[in-house]
């Protein structure tokens, strides 16, 4: 089964796309700070940095360099964080990647592998408000493979504002909402942290998106502008196959709403409430239309139950 996440949303993760380089340049003759590029201007946190190149050879580790120090809690696998950040190869003076320029930060799941390891290793234990520069050398950055701009077997150097930081529970919890329309999927109530099970009926699908809850929390109301972490199930509703479960890699995921090109899966989680379970039926004309999408097949309704597990 493959995932399907990025057909979700527009590619932004570090760990499979690169952003189009900036123009900016740094000088390449100022030194080096405790072995890492010195910054040589926009040097605090929030402002927008610029890197000097690396002199002489790159270490072979990973190295962390806390330019300042937060006062905030310290960083966790399983934490849904919230960074700006600037990417920059070790010989280069210009960047490859930057979130400044975009004025839009980064969402990601530490230790959910949404990143290249560098990141998911280098930013666990800083505390939120921190601002740390990262050298992460190629096996625990894209290797042999290098990406877009990004040579192979490079060594890269991050400057990453800690913006924000929020423990995700297990699962959804809330009021259980009666699910009484036999022609509705039937999603179940499990709050154990595995997948819920889903039932399909046999009868035809909605022709209009579907967002019920299954259990109501009293959370916040999400919004489009904001960036909610979830797990999820994902079937198809003829033939009810399972085609994307994220419980199965033990990985939540995290969406930029605003970033989300599957318009009922967007439509359908806002105003609904951080902490519960929704079940989505979802129609074509909202979903990926007459376009087939891996194993979906074109004009296909999907069916999604998600738990909305925070929001950043």
């Amino acid at each position: 089964m493959r995932r399907i996440a990025g057909l979700l949303l527009a590619p932004l993760l570090l760990l499979t796309a690169v952003a189009c380089g900036s123009d900016d340049k740094a000088s390449d003759s100022a030194s080096s700070k405790n072995g890492v590029p010195a910054i040589t201007a926009g040097a605090e946190f929030g402002e927008k940095p610029t890197l000097s190149k690396g002199e002489g050879d790159p270490p072979k580790e990973l190295k962390t360099d806390v330019i300042s120090e937060g006062d905030g809690a310290k960083l966790k696998n399983g934490d849904a964080i919230q960074v700006n950040y600037l990417g920059q190869a070790w010989d280069s003076t210009k960047p490859f990647d930057n979130s400044f320029d975009r004025k839009q930060p980064f969402d990601l799941t530490l230790g959910a592998g949404m990143v290249i390891q560098g990141w998911d290793k280098g930013l666990v234990g800083q505390k939120v408000g921190s601002r740390v520069e990262l050298v992460i050398p190629p096996e625990l950055g894209y290797g042999e493979q290098g990406q877009g701009d990004i040579k192979p077997n490079a060594t890269l150097v991050f400057v990453v504002d800690i913006l924000k930081a929020t423990q995700i529970p297990a699962s959804a919890k809330g009021t259980e909402v009666a699910q009484d329309n036999v022609d509705l999927p039937k999603v179940g109530v499990k709050t154990d942290g595995k997948a819920p099970t889903v039932t399909i009926p046999k009868s035809d699908p909605p022709k209009k998106l579907v967002s019920n809850y299954v259990l109501e929390s009293d959370g916040e109301v999400v919004k489009e502008s904001d960036s909610v972490v979830v797990n999820y199930v994902g079937m198809i509703w003829k033939g009810a196959k399972e085609f994307d479960n994220t419980y199965s890699t033990g990985k939540t995921q995290t969406f930029p709403l605003s970033q989300v090109t599957l318009k009922g899966l967007k439509n359908g989680l806002v105003d609904k409430k951080v902490g519960s379970r929704v079940l989505l039926v979802i129609p074509p004309d909202q979903a990926f239309g007459d376009q087939q999408q891996q194993a979906i097949p074109k004009n296909s309704t999907l069916v999604f139950a998600v738990d909305i597990l925070a929001k950043v």
